[in-house]
């Protein structure tokens, strides 16, 4: 009865029962090793052929296509049903002729182009003070100490608070943009790289250590590409913040200087009381966010999580 017992319970975790012939242990071993090779061979496959362009832009612009035209059908149900007067809630035709009106006068680009140049402009900079100053924060504990909190409170500031300040130290000109983009921006890109240096496993900095990468060569070469998923999402934080704070600014400070961009658009249109004018800055002022969320960050972020392996390729 012992025994009988013992094989019962070898057989249960898959070890070879007692009285169990050789020739059948080998094969049963053999289908084991084949199937687990299998799994893994499932797990680390990648479809070779890329999905045909027609499946591609069924599956990505079909979805947020269909969105937009949802929202056109229930706003133009609104207006037919007359739930706010025409002065609070324009038609779509009319924000389409304020559209209209604005690309034969030849004004509409400019509107776009004043505020992404200054945006994108102003987002590079942020970039560039940005990141060394996260760098820093992240590696010297007596600047993490000192400066740490500073930069958390001054995220957590509004942007347009910095528009009244920076009109008085630098006037109404593209220098008072940039500080108010600055401030607005820095603080995010720092934070969002300090979080994915803190989420670095100490072992891959300590097998940077022993192969001799230290100082800059083991920012750039292991704490940088570690670090670059939290990095990543600083970075998108960072242009939220750059977008949103170049629309305060341009909204409150107003000069002939300046030209005419998206946030002055919407300002014009809430003195001028014209809603549609309003709405079609705000819808600008959407697009542009999207756009470059589409062109600039899902790609980079598509790549990264791809060279990590958690995004198969298709």
């Amino acid at each position: 009865m012992a025994s009988t017992d013992t094989g019962v319970d070898a057989d249960k975790n898959g070890s070879p029962a007692a009285g169990e012939p050789e020739d059948t242990r080998s094969t049963r071993d053999t289908h084991d090793l084949a199937g687990l090779e299998a799994g893994l061979d499932a797990l680390d496959s990648v479809p070779a052929g890329r999905a045909p362009l027609r499946e591609t832009l069924v599956r990505k612009a079909l979805p947020p296509l269909a969105a937009v035209a949802l929202v056109l059908v229930i706003w133009q149900l609104l207006v037919w049903a007359e739930v706010a007067p025409e002065y609070k809630l324009p038609s779509p035709s009319g924000v389409w002729d304020e559209v209209t009106d604005a690309w034969r006068q030849g004004t509409l680009l400019d509107y776009i182009w004043t505020s992404v140049s200054r945006g994108l402009l102003g987002f590079l900079m942020a970039l560039a003070i940005g990141t060394p100053l996260g760098l820093l924060v992240a590696r010297v504990r007596f600047v993490r100490a000192a400066v740490g909190p500073v930069l958390s409170g001054l995220q957590s500031l509004p942007s347009v608070a910095w528009v009244p300040p920076a009109v008085l130290w630098l006037g109404l000109n593209n220098s008072m943009m940039y500080a108010v983009i600055l401030l607005g921006a820095v603080p995010s890109v720092a934070n969002g790289l300090v979080a994915g240096i803190d989420q670095i496993p100490p072992l891959y900095l300590r097998a940077g250590r022993t192969l001799g990468a230290t100082g800059p060569r083991g920012a750039r070469h292991i704490v940088m590409p570690a670090a670059l998923p939290g990095y990543l999402a600083g970075l998108k934080q960072g242009w939220a913040f750059s977008w949103r704070s170049l629309m305060a600014a341009e909204i409150i400070a107003s000069s002939p200087d300046l030209g005419v961009g998206l946030g002055q658009l919407l300002e014009n249109g809430r003195n001028n009381a014209s809603i549609s004018q309003v709405f079609l800055a705000i819808f600008l002022i959407l697009l542009v966010g999207v756009a470059i969320d589409l062109l600039i960050f899902s790609p980079l972020e598509r790549r990264v999580l791809r060279g990590r392996g958690l995004l198969v390729t298709r």
